[in-house]
């Protein structure tokens, strides 16, 4: 999220920074030239809008697509190739463009070196290589470029240090280096660039702390999150950047206690210390930076509460304090954040039961209050909308009481997520009305199916979902049968867990429309009946668990079309006859228990063919016959079971990974 959220700035400050002028040119011999040579260095050009478009010598250079010409002297001053998907390395040629002012090749997959020509550019003001493949080092020769404003060279495979030349530069406002794998600490000299607004050394390997002469009073943007920097941060920084609107310092090794004094930044926007190694309480006095819009404060060891005070921060649109020590109770006033959008609270301390002041904050998208010791209903008894929630995070708590059936006000929710807690009460059928739902997850509670239907009647209501995608119910006493309807879910459904449930009743013929379901877990129920053929219609199936149910009759031939098969567990079970022999056919398998059934005969050949095997448990059944010297080849076993059964193998003490017991 921090880093989705940088980027974006990124491009709004170099958009912001530039300025083009559309003029009508006329030809210039060695700017056509330059031009030329950087197009024959283009090796793919997707859209065609180089190779084959107007960049021909019939055409005026001034008019081909992408470039800019001044008015007076014809000359070249703007190159904004962004966004082709151009591949091919980048012209020396380039550098004889001596008029350049600006050089935009962003969001291309120009691979090797920055040509050091570049900076015989002495007008160029905006460089902008970002997202594309060049490696090496950064040159030095760009520091030749004494016009230079904006550098922008994020998202390439660049290595090294950062030049030490680049501290000469004179009017430098942007520099943005980040998700690059440089290495080495931040050097001092950047603190000379007394121009310096924007610096971004995000995901760069660096390490050391921050060097006491970047305390630069010019500076509006600093990014250094993912790096492996450490120190403390300093009392006096809002006095040295007094104009800071972005500090992202996230998931670092910051260390010591966040300073009293960074209230006093009253210009700050985003700050993020995430995932860091802080110490002390939530920042007192956090409502005096009255224009923040995001606060990230994840992971960073916070102790004490959410002050009450936090509701006077009328601007602010994201909270984010997951996985720290704080304690108490969610305070209410944080309904008065009336443009808060995202919240979490996840993975803390917090006590006693959700204010309902949090359904009067209308603009939330995410709210995450899970693993935390909240209990109570987290539903009012009054109806109530949250018309553009998105995704709501409960788990791990102590909510009780029923899902209300006005939960389909929500209408914008795509995930839900209430699982080990105390819900009781059935699952409402208002649930199919959330037309966006991707993901429902209500595992280990006490909800049930509607008790006037033997069937389990939310599948059917669920159904009408078009987009979920995920399904967990598990562990609840949901009490009844799979309903026909479940073939409704052949579009969307990718993931079913409703182990435990004491779903009894056949497993339907229409389960095997679930063309794109990859796990079925239906285990610890009462099914009964046969495993039905339609099963060969799961084709893309990974793991299916059906263990510990009362299924019977014969494995059907059909699970052998389930090529992408990885688990299958059928143990405790009636399943009688023997093993396939197109068990083989199931390459990807790596997990195969089928203990405690009554299945006979021999063991197939092609089962010891399966070199991916890791666990093999054939135990308590009524295998018969010997068995082949090839298992000792099965170099992925981890463990075979045999046991309780009338086989037998000469020399099987050999074979560590299997469990001899001489009831083989």
């Amino acid at each position: 999220m921090e880093k989705f959220i940088f980027i974006a700035f990124l491009d709004v400050m170099l958009a912001s920074l530039s300025m083009f002028q559309p003029v009508i040119c006329s030809s210039n011999f060695t700017d056509q030239v330059a031009l030329l040579h950087f197009k024959s260095a283009i090796k793919v050009d997707p859209t065609n809008m180089i190779k084959g478009g107007n960049w021909t010598t019939e055409a005026n250079f001034c008019e081909w697509i992408g470039v800019i010409c001044s008015n007076r002297r014809q000359r070249i001053t703007t190159l904004n190739l962004s966004y082709m998907a151009l591949q091919g390395r980048l012209s020396p040629y380039l550098g004889n463009l001596s008029f350049l002012a600006s050089l935009d090749l962003r969001n291309n997959s120009f691979h090797g070196r920055i040509p050091i020509e570049i900076g015989h550019s002495r007008r160029l003001k905006k460089l902008v290589l970002q997202f594309n493949q060049f490696e090496g080092n950064i040159p030095s020769d760009l520091a030749q470029c004494q016009n230079l404003e904006k550098m922008s060279l994020v998202g390439n495979r660049l290595t090294g240090g950062i030049p030490r030349e680049f501290g000469t530069f004179p009017k430098l406002q942007l520099l943005y280096l980040s998700l690059n794998p440089l290495r080495g600490q931040i050097p001092s000299f950047l603190g000379n660039i007394s121009t310096l607004q924007f610096i971004g050394l995000s995901s760069a390997n660096l390490t050391g702390s921050i060097p006491p002469t970047l305390f630069n009073r010019s500076l509006t943007l600093v990014d250094l999150m993912n790096n492996d920097l450490s120190g403390g941060l300093p009392s006096n920084l809002c006095s040295c950047w007094p104009s800071i609107q972005v500090l992202q310092l996230s998931d670092n090794q910051f260390n010591g206690v966040i300073p009293e004094t960074l209230t006093q930044c009253k210009e700050l926007l985003i700050l993020a210390l995430s995932y860091n190694r802080f110490q002390g309480s939530f920042p007192r006095d956090i409502d005096r930076l009255q224009k923040l819009q995001e606060l990230y404060l994840g992971e960073s060891n916070l102790t004490g509460t959410v002050p009450r005070t936090i509701g006077n921060m009328s601007s602010l649109q994201f909270l984010d304090v997951i996985s720290n020590h704080i304690e108490g109770d969610i305070p209410s006033e944080i309904g008065k954040l009336v443009n808060l959008k995202y919240l979490s609270l996840q993975s803390n301390l917090l006590t006693g039961k959700v204010p309902q002041e949090i359904f009067n904050v209308s603009s939330l998208r995410t709210l995450s209050l899970a693993t935390n010791s909240l209990f109570g209903s987290f539903f009012p008894g009054s109806e109530q909308s949250l018309p553009n929630l998105k995704k709501l995070y409960l788990h791990h708590n102590s909510f009780g009481g029923n899902i209300p059936q006005y939960i389909s006000n929500f209408t914008n929710l795509i995930l839900f997520s209430a699982g080990y807690n105390q819900l009781s009460g059935p699952i409402p059928m208002s649930l199919g009305n959330l037309k966006n739902l991707i993901f429902f997850e209500a595992g280990s509670n006490q909800l049930r199916g509607e008790t006037h239907s033997s069937e389990l009647s939310f599948l059917s209501a669920l159904s009408n979902c078009q987009s979920l995608q995920f399904l967990a119910l598990g562990s609840n006493p949901l009490c009844g049968s799979i309903p026909k309807s479940i073939k409704n879910f052949s579009s969307s459904l990718q993931i079913l867990y409703a182990s435990d449930c004491q779903i009894s009743g056949r497993i339907p013929q229409e389960m095997g429309s679930l063309k794109r379901l990859t796990t079925l877990s239906l285990n610890d129920n009462d099914l009964d009946g046969n495993i039905p053929s339609s099963i060969r219609g799961l084709e893309s199936l990974q793991m299916l668990y059906l263990d510990n149910n009362h299924l019977e009759g014969p494995i059907p031939d059909e699970i052998c079309n389930l090529t992408s098969l990885g688990n299958l567990l059928l143990q405790q079970n009636s399943l009688s006859r023997s093993i396939l022999n197109c068990i083989g056919n199931l390459s990807s398998l790596q997990e195969f228990i089928v203990s405690w059934n009554n299945l006979t005969s021999i063991v197939p050949v092609s089962l010891w063919s399966l070199q991916g095997l890791i666990l093999l448990d054939l135990s308590h059944n009524s295998f018969i016959g010997g068995l082949p010297l090839e298992i000792g080849k099965m170099r992925a076993m981890n463990g075979i079971d045999l046991s309780q059964n009338q086989l037998f193998l000469a020399n099987c003490g050999n074979f560590s990974f299997i469990n001899c017991s001489t009831s083989l």
